[in-house]
């Protein structure tokens, strides 16, 4: 393990890893299939920086555990910022299935 990284840290990386996951979601979403060229770019650059982060903290963390909260995060934050931005359905069913993947990544957690 490097001297910089310990569990901690790894998790933070893990969180930023998630939060630019949702970034380059809702880019390429705006993106309209690649036709913007700024958010195409933004998208891209997210999408690194995302996966470069993840692959830091998979050196400490186990890989399940950290593509489970990895996903989570990314799918429950494009969910919600989907029905905000994007108008998406906003439905109870929706909702509670969201709830349950926060369930999930928080048990994934607080089992590590």
């Amino acid at each position: 393990m490097p001297a910089f990284l310990s569990s901690v840290s790894a998790w933070w990386l893990l969180a930023v890893a998630g939060l630019l996951e949702i970034v380059w979601a809702m880019t390429m979403k705006a993106s309209d299939g690649f036709s913007k060229p700024l958010l195409s770019g933004i998208t891209l650059v997210a999408a690194w920086a995302s996966f470069w982060l993840l692959g830091l903290s998979l050196k400490q963390l186990p890989v399940g555990t950290a593509y489970a909260v990895w996903t989570g995060i990314g799918a429950v934050g494009a969910a919600i910022l989907g029905m905000i931005i994007f108008h998406e359905p906003a439905t109870l069913a929706r909702i509670g299935c969201i709830a349950l993947i926060v369930g999930g990544i928080l048990g994934l957690k607080l089992l590590h």
